[in-house]
C-alpha cells in the first residue's frame, strides 16, 4: 500500500536504529523524548521501537489520547444527560467504557438510557432530524483533529433549524499540555514527537512558540516504524547541534499552515476556555468551548443536568501515566485487577490509551 509498506521495512527501520545507537553516543548525557500522540504510542509499542533505541535515548508517552485526558466531571455530565428518557445521547464508542464516578454509559446503556454509537458527527445531526420529538446529545471529545467535524454538525443542524441538537463539549488543543510538561523539571524532556493527526489541522508552524519559548527541539512524526524512527534520529540531530526548531518529517500529510478551511470553522464556531485534563488539572486557554452565538447547541447551557459529586478512583495512577511520570507497568492495577475487559482508568479503555497499548503490545 502506498505511504504505508515502504514505511514498514525492516531493513531500513534497523538502518535507522543503527544511526541512532551511533548518533547516542556522542551524547553527553541520556535524552527524554515524549510523544503527544495516541496513534503514535499505539504504533511505538506495536512495533517494539523502544527495544531498538540505546538506553541513553528514552521515549515517554505523553497525554496524546484524548479519552483518556477527559476528566471523570465530564463523564458524570454525560451519564446525567441519560436520566432524561426524552434524551438520545449519541457518542463515539470509545467513551462507552470509560468510569465515571458511579457508573459508565455501557451501564446506562444497559439499563435501558438510550445511547446510540456514530461514527460521524453528521450521524447524530440525521438522528435529530429523524427523531423530532427527541433531543439527541452528542458528546463531543477530542482534540483539535475532531473538533471541526463537530463544528460542521452544529453548522449542519443549524441549516436544518434543528432545535433538538445539542452539543456537550469537552474540547482540547494540544500546545498548551506540552508546554507545561516541558517546564516539569522531574520529566526533563529534551524533545517531542509532535502529533500528526493534530498538526494536519492546525500546522507545524503551531509548535513554533514552544520550541522557540522553552528551547526543545519538535519534529512532527508518521505514524509507521521508519516514521517514528526518521522522527527520533531528526531529534537526535538537533540535540547534538544545539539546535532547537519545529521541522516536519510527515511532509505526505502535514504542512507549516495547516488546514485553512478546518481553523476557519473550527473558530467560527468555538473559542478557547479553560479546561480540566485528566492528571493535569485545569489548565487555562486549553479548552474549546461553543461560542454564545449558538448558544442553542450547547448541551452546557441548554440542560438541566443534575450531577454529582466527582468522585476519583485513588487506585487509579492514570493521571500519573498521562504526565509520563509513570509507565503502565508500574501501576499495581495494571493488567491485574485493571484489564480491557474491566477497566479501572480511562488509558485502559481507549485504543489508543497508553495502559491499553502496553497491555496489548508490551507485556
Amino acid at each position: 500500500m502506498k505511504f504505508q509498506d515502504e514505511f514498514r521495512d525492516r531493513a531500513l527501520v534497523q538502518n535507522m536504529a543503527a544511526n541512532i545507537r551511533r548518533m547516542s553516543e556522542r551524547l553527553e548525557v541520556p535524552v527524554n523524548f515524549m510523544e503527544v500522540c495516541g496513534t503514535h504510542t499505539m504504533s511505538i509499542y506495536q512495533y517494539g521501537i523502544r527495544t531498538l533505541l540505546p538506553e541513553n535515548v528514552r521515549l515517554i508517552s505523553g497525554p496524546g489520547c484524548p479519552v483518556c485526558v477527559t476528566p471523570v466531571g465530564y463523564v458524570d455530565k454525560a451519564l446525567a444527560c441519560t436520566d432524561d428518557p426524552n434524551n438520545i445521547v449519541a457518542t463515539f464508542g470509545d467513551m462507552l467504557r470509560v468510569p465515571g464516578s458511579h457508573s459508565s454509559l455501557m451501564e446506562k446503556r444497559a439499563g435501558g438510557a438510550d445511547i446510540r454509537i456514530v461514527y460521524s458527527p453528521l450521524d447524530a445531526v440525521s438522528l435529530a432530524k429523524n427523531n423530532p420529538e427527541r433531543r439527541v446529545v452528542f458528546l463531543g471529545v477530542g482534540f483539535e483533529t475532531t473538533a471541526p467535524t463537530i463544528a460542521a454538525s452544529i453548522l449542519e443542524a443549524s441549516r436544518l433549524k434543528l432545535t433538538n441538537y445539542c452539543v456537550l463539549a469537552s474540547h482540547k488543543t494540544m500546545p498548551s499540555p506540552m508546554e507545561i510538561l516541558t517546564a516539569d523539571p522531574e520529566l526533563n524532556l529534551k524533545g517531542y514527537l509532535c502529533p500528526a493527526h493534530v498538526s494536519t489541522i492546525i500546522g507545524a508552524a503551531a509548535y513554533k512558540p514552544l520550541a522557540e519559548k522553552h528551547h526543545i527541539p519538535c519534529v512532527v512524526t508518521g505514524f509507521e516504524p521508519a516514521d517514528v524512527m526518521q522522527g527520533i534520529e531528526m531529534l537526535l540531530a538537533q540535540v547534538l547541534r544545539g539546535k532547537s526548531s519545529v521541522e516536519i518529517q510527515y511532509s505526505r500529510a502535514v504542512t507549516w499552515e495547516g488546514n485553512p478551511k478546518a481553523l476557519a470553522i473550527l473558530n467560527q464556531l468555538f473559542e478557547p476556555c479553560d479546561a480540566v485534563w485528566r492528571g493535569l488539572g485545569i489548565l487555562p486557554g486549553s479548552g474549546l468551548t461553543i461560542r454564545t452565538e449558538y448558544t442553542e447547541f450547547d448541551a452546557e447551557r441548554v440542560l438541566k443536568l443534575d450531577v454529582p459529586e466527582t468522585l476519583e478512583n485513588p487506585a487509579c495512577l492514570c493521571g500519573e501515566v498521562l504526565k509520563g511520570k509513570l509507565t503502565p507497568f508500574e501501576c499495581p492495577l495494571f493488567a491485574k485487577i485493571c484489564t480491557p475487559e474491566a477497566p479501572v482508568g480511562a488509558c485502559m479503555v481507549s485504543s489508543e490509551g497508553t495502559c491499553a497499548a502496553a497491555y496489548k503490545y508490551g507485556r
